[in-house]
């Protein structure tokens, strides 16, 4: 279990008492105009204040419904266009219904062994993100915010999304961020956008309740609800529906574009670094380069790729389609340097596809200064 903020750590009493009131009270519900002055007050001392309240949270494991878009309790129902990209699983129900005309790009398992293990192992998921302690108490109203990783509880039980959720992974591609609640709404054409790293399979949705996602909106990551999961038309998710105990309803669009659940498998990428003067003397120049690789020669995967010292960044550069990304530096001490390039990907355009790579960070290089 990571380890977040402690009130020992923040240097505001005010911050310090709100913390701790908001974290022990997790369970209770307080006046709308008191949870909102308390919760800002908190974020005020965590969040905007640039000190993170991230914990190394260890992952969440799928185990057999890694591969699922779609798991269900009692059935999964779709009317009118829609597309599954992934696989179907139901279980101890048996309904699966709308398929045409929807369509499923996976396989469909209906309460037997497989669709059982799947369900079991989303249920056991389910409780790992629920006993997490929460790094911080949030609004119930995500949008407009940036989040780095870490575990966060609903203030008010409820979690909504108007406007952009904007999900930093701070240059760590294995980020976890948790956001539990008793019920999840988004509105129409929200958005979730991963950025500096972060990965849709690291984010998960723990909901005690239903989850209801709008019409034409964007969701990134994994829904862990106990009761029912709705998809708006023409919504798209870019992760996995888990509704454990009740269904899953796609609500289909009667034209382009579908709704969509798609379970994120994007390209991989290796990444390697190399330095210009290896040893080198103290003071000198030395320009790290880093070189991304995706599967398919033919064409580059661009976007940010940063450089660390150990876990300390020390610089970053952009990986274009004909340039690699370099970074220079005369400031490093005497002595061995652990020496690492991070790829954060920035999604490109491929003709008329948009092409989003998975991150990688290289090998270390030792670099020596003498």
């Amino acid at each position: 279990m990571g380890k977040g903020l402690t009130a020992a750590e923040c240097p505001w009493p005010a911050a310090r008492t709100a913390m701790i009131t908001l974290v022990s009270m997790t369970r209770i519900r307080l006046p709308s105009w008191l949870s909102g002055v308390l919760t800002a007050a908190l974020l005020a001392g965590t969040l905007s204040a640039g000190i993170s309240t991230r914990g190394e949270q260890p992952p969440v494991e799928l185990g057999e419904a890694t591969d699922c878009a779609i798991v269900a309790g009692m059935a999964v129902v779709a009317t009118d266009r829609g597309l599954v990209v992934g696989d179907v699983y139901v279980s101890p129900g048996d309904t699966v219904r709308g398929f045409p005309p929807g369509r499923v790009r996976g396989s469909t398992h209906v309460d037997d062994g497989k669709a059982r293990l799947a369900k079991a192992d989303a249920a056991a998921a389910y409780q790992d993100t629920a006993r997490r302690r929460p790094d911080a108490v949030m609004p119930t109203n995500l949008g407009g915010m940036t989040v780095p990783p870490g575990v966060y509880r609903a203030g008010e039980d409820a979690f909504q999304i108007t406007g952009t959720l904007t999900l930093d992974a701070e240059g760590d591609p294995d980020a976890v961020f948790i956001f539990q609640s008793d019920s999840l709404n988004t509105a129409r054409v929200s958005n979730i956008d991963l950025v500096d790293g972060a990965q849709a399979n690291n984010v998960f949705w723990q909901v005690a309740g239903p989850a209801s996602l709008g019409t034409e909106s964007t969701f990134r990551g994994n829904i862990l609800a106990q009761e029912s999961i709705m998809v708006s038309p023409a919504a798209v998710v870019y992760g996995r529906t888990m509704a454990l105990d009740d269904m899953v309803q796609m609500v289909g669009s009667t034209s382009v574009p579908d709704t969509r659940v798609m379970v994120p498998e994007y390209p991989p990428t290796t990444t390697t670094v190399t330095s210009s003067a290896n040893p080198a003397r103290k003071g000198q120049p030395i320009t790290f380069t880093a070189k991304v690789t995706g599967p398919d020669p033919s064409v580059v995967p661009t976007g940010k790729v940063l450089f660390k010292d150990g876990e300390s960044v020390i610089g970053s550069g952009f990986q274009s389609s004909t340039m690699t990304a370099t970074f220079t530096t005369s400031g490093l001490a005497a002595g061995r340097h652990q020496i690492t390039a991070t790829y954060l990907d920035g999604g490109f355009a491929v003709n008329e596809d948009w092409v989003t790579y998975t991150p990688s960070v290289s090998d270390p290089l030792i670099q020596l200064v003498n």
